[in-house]
């Protein structure tokens, strides 16, 4: 599909360590027009990038998946998260890149990722209650522990007669709309103590 597209292609990238095994992946993914004119987005690879996790490492994982799939030449721009790293990476992205091939010769090859911004400002703000936000995230992991402690709260739930069916969330720290969800999965419970 790639292959026959005659128009651009935008890429994202995602690079992320998982906590249990220490271990870095980037998944890359194309974005392009189809002939009937329907906006597609394809995963290219999802794949282990070994450690350093460094602008060299990355640029040598994102340009191999780029020319295993043939879009080098057909890229129009990138889009990744706001990190030093891929500030560097993205320098010698156009190193490796043919400046003909792109629009404008590079200048807007690298694109901000808008969400890691909005999260980037959204935790600035939250920053701002941590503490409360802690102490509830204390709560939630203690409830949600063990099957036991769900039991018991669902015990005392019905005990004082609450409404609310709402399961507790436990959030993500570094996504603030998990940190959302995990506020309004407790707030049922505020009136009660």
């Amino acid at each position: 599909m790639l292959n026959s597209n005659q128009g651009i292609i935008v890429v994202t990238t995602d690079i992320w360590t998982t906590s249990n095994q220490k271990r870095g992946y980037m998944v890359v993914i194309a974005h392009y027009i189809d002939d009937s004119w329907n906006l597609c987005s394809k995963i290219l690879r999802f794949m282990y990038v070994p450690a350093p996790h460094n602008a060299k490492m990355l640029t040598k994982a994102l340009m191999e998946c780029l020319i295993a799939w043939s879009i080098d030449c057909k890229l129009s721009t990138l889009t990744l998260d706001n990190c030093s790293v891929n500030f560097c990476m993205m320098e010698k992205m156009k190193d490796k890149l043919r400046h003909d091939n792109l629009l404008l010769k590079g200048e807007l090859l690298h694109m901000k990722c808008c969400a890691h911004i909005l999260n980037l400002i959204v935790q600035q703000g939250l920053s701002a209650i941590q503490s409360g936000i802690e102490s509830i995230r204390e709560s939630v992991v203690f409830w949600t522990a063990t099957p036991k402690r769900v039991e018991k709260f669902e015990e005392m739930k019905d005990g004082v007669s609450l409404s609310s069916k709402r399961k507790l969330d436990l959030d993500c720290k570094t996504r603030w709309n998990s940190t959302y969800l995990m506020l309004m999965s407790v707030i049922p419970y505020k009136e009660s103590t």
